[in-house]
């Protein structure tokens, strides 16, 4: 997959949160090989069957046979706990908390740009704690952060929740998630957060001496986000007119479009735009200006309406001699998404378009919050299940099904158990499949 200055430039907005937030939780960058020894992927078990399908493997360097495969990164647990196993020594070397900006390689068969590709760029946190607790306290936060960009920076209502055993990540005790709705309805997952407990530990004999003297295994999770949730972002803002992008997130957040007929017109246009876009720059707004005259203005607007930009602004001569201008806004179109007369003045027209941008960023979550709940179905039987499913809608229900009967519902449906969503609706509740009680609610449906 390429990725155009446009679409890293969406990856860059999403980088950019997520490292200061990572910071923030006291968290430290670093980076780890690419090429693994395949012995360390086979030393976990759950975790090479989980991935051994997907693994690309190096056998030739230098033109000479390599006396061991490697592995192209999948994931970095095996050669993360490799070192871990070096520098952890004692209980005063805990916690461990490190991130990593990375690309991997998964041999996917069926490929979808942003969502499922041969290799994508990501980050994946890895830490390592003295206790159980610790550690699953770290999982949870983790999640929490994710949940944070997707809802208040991505405006995707993610919905976040635990995972099945079948679903749950190849070598983690219990998985983590935040589960988005697509404009096609199918399920996303945006973002994952694993407890690893003592798994990887124990391979790799992580190891150190607690405060008793006693050598004990360390607990470890680890949780990532990739450029999986630039296609969410796509998927779920975007129109038959292109992209709808989300003002925390896009690349250019507003637009100007001076509209000059006559060439006597030209520099009073050019200079009232000049002004507009200091003045929006200085207060942090991402902006461009659009003076190409080889293109008309319904073309100009026509083509950041497909890029997906927030918010235009169109300067023509009558609007110099009145002072005031026209926003549109992406999310509404025609004129009802328009504005007219907006103050010229400095001050003025920053805030109203700081206002503007805030009322999209709003309107585009309460949008997919509305088209998410809409399509999610409670149901009470499998026969019902199977209905909502084939209708593309989510289905929700009570759980207590077996792994064999949660596996038979994808091989008859084609969806899969997305999530226990900590959210759970009051109960008591039954099992739609076996008429048990049911201590939790899941949701099935369909995904990429």
């Amino acid at each position: 997959m390429v990725i155009r200055p446009y679409g890293y430039a969406i990856w860059e907005s999403i980088q950019s949160y997520l490292d200061r937030r990572f910071k923030e939780t006291g968290h430290q960058n670093a980076y780890f090989p690419q090429l693994i020894p395949y012995s360390f992927i086979t030393k976990e078990a759950e975790h090479v069957e989980g991935f051994a399908p997907e693994l690309a493997l190096v056998t030739k360097g230098g033109g000479k046979d390599l006396e061991e495969p490697l592995v192209v990164r999948p994931t970095s647990e095996t050669i993360i706990n490799h070192m871990f196993a070096q520098w952890v020594q004692s209980y005063r070397d805990l916690p461990l908390l490190l991130n990593q900006w990375a690309n991997v390689h998964r041999w996917e068969m069926r490929t979808r740009p942003f969502v499922r590709t041969l290799e994508f760029l990501w980050q994946e946190g890895h830490t390592a704690h003295a206790t159980p607790e610790e550690a699953e306290a770290e999982a949870m936060k983790m999640l929490q952060v994710y949940k944070e960009f997707a809802v208040t920076q991505a405006a995707i209502p993610v919905i976040p929740g635990r995972k099945s055993r079948i679903e749950s990540f190849a070598g983690a005790n219990i998985t983590y998630t935040i589960e988005a709705m697509m404009g096609d309805r199918k399920a996303l997952q945006a973002g994952t957060s694993h407890n690893l407990g003592t798994n990887f530990a124990k391979a790799f004999n992580t190891q150190f001496v607690d405060e008793q003297q006693q050598l004990q295994y360390v607990h470890q999770t680890s949780w990532g986000m990739s450029t999986r949730m630039v296609g969410g972002i796509i998927m779920t803002h975007g129109d038959d007119q292109g992209l709808r992008l989300p003002p925390n997130v896009a690349p250019t957040q507003v637009v100007i479009v001076p509209i000059v007929k006559k060439d006597t017109d030209r520099a009073s246009v050019n200079e009232a735009v000049d002004k507009l876009h200091v003045a929006l720059k200085e207060a942090g707004i991402r902006v461009k200006i659009d003076g190409n005259d080889l293109k008309t203005p319904g073309w100009r607007y026509n083509y950041w309406e497909l890029k997906g930009v927030p918010v235009r602004v169109e300067v023509g001569p009558r609007d110099v001699e009145q002072g005031a201008c026209v926003l549109a806004r992406r999310d509404v179109p025609g004129k009802e998404g328009k504005q007219m007369g907006v103050s010229m003045e400095p001050s003025a027209f920053v805030a109203t378009v700081k206002d503007l941008l805030q009322d999209v960023q709003e309107s585009l979550l309460a949008a997919a919050t509305a088209f998410r709940d809409e399509n999610i179905v409670d149901v009470t039987s499998y026969d019902e299940l199977k209905a909502a499913v084939a209708e593309g809608k989510w289905a929700r229900g009570g759980w207590a099904g077996s792994d064999d009967q949660e596996k038979q519902i994808k091989e008859e449906t084609q969806a899969t158990l997305r999530c226990f969503p900590f959210e759970q609706p009051a109960g008591p509740h039954t099992c739609f499949m076996t008429g048990q009680p049911a201590a939790e609610v899941a949701i099935f449906a369909k995904s990429y």
